[in-house]
């Protein structure tokens, strides 16, 4: 065999291993959610902070799978990220304008376990927020809907599927995002595109 052919039949071997490589490792992967527009939101748990009138439910677990057939506008923050505090107050003016048409806005608390359900009520009703609170200080949701920063919000519609994304604080009063949610709450498929 000439020099040229062993090296040919080496670099065959080293394509082979790694194209072995690279499968294996593909399907060893961990099968991810990918939070991505257009497709379905991955499923989730959390547990809903009580509101000051609803003491007696302690423990109380809400999944994706509660809000089927809603629109739902999912919101990662915290009680120290100062743009969630100021986005807060427009998600709570979309929430009373379009929670009778079956809008669900869902505020998901990213702080560490020191922080309690009883100290989330108090920073809701400081700002007025009468939106269901839920509370996921273990950071469980973080990972399958690729939360970067706060506030980042998804809208998915009532199929179950990501429509929209946001990092960062957004004005829910806008005309645009106003007009989206009614289009949504319309049963209209063609928004998001």
């Amino acid at each position: 065999m000439s020099t040229r052919a062993q090296w040919l039949a080496i670099a065959g071997a080293v394509a082979l291993l790694m194209a072995g490589v690279l499968v294996t490792l593909q399907a060893l992967a961990p099968a991810t959610s990918a939070a991505a527009i257009g497709e379905a939101a991955p499923p989730f748990q959390a547990a809903l902070v009580p509101d000051s009138a609803d003491t007696a439910r302690p423990g109380v677990v809400r999944s994706l799978e509660d809000y089927r057939g809603k629109v739902v506008v999912l919101n990662f923050w915290a009680t120290w990220c100062q743009p969630c505090k100021v986005e807060m107050p427009s998600m709570e003016a979309l929430h009373r304008d379009f929670h009778p048409r079956g809008l669900r806005v869902v505020a998901v608390s990213q702080d560490d376990p020191r922080v309690t359900s009883a100290d989330l009520r108090a920073y809701a009703e400081d700002l007025g927020l009468t939106f269901e609170i839920l509370q996921d200080s273990a950071h469980t949701m973080t990972a399958p809907y690729q939360v970067i920063g706060y506030p980042t919000t998804f809208v998915i519609a009532r199929d179950g599927t990501i429509r929209r994304r946001w990092v960062g604080p957004e004005d829910w009063n806008s005309p645009a995002n106003r007009a989206f949610v009614k289009q949504l709450l319309g049963g209209d498929s063609e928004e998001g595109r």
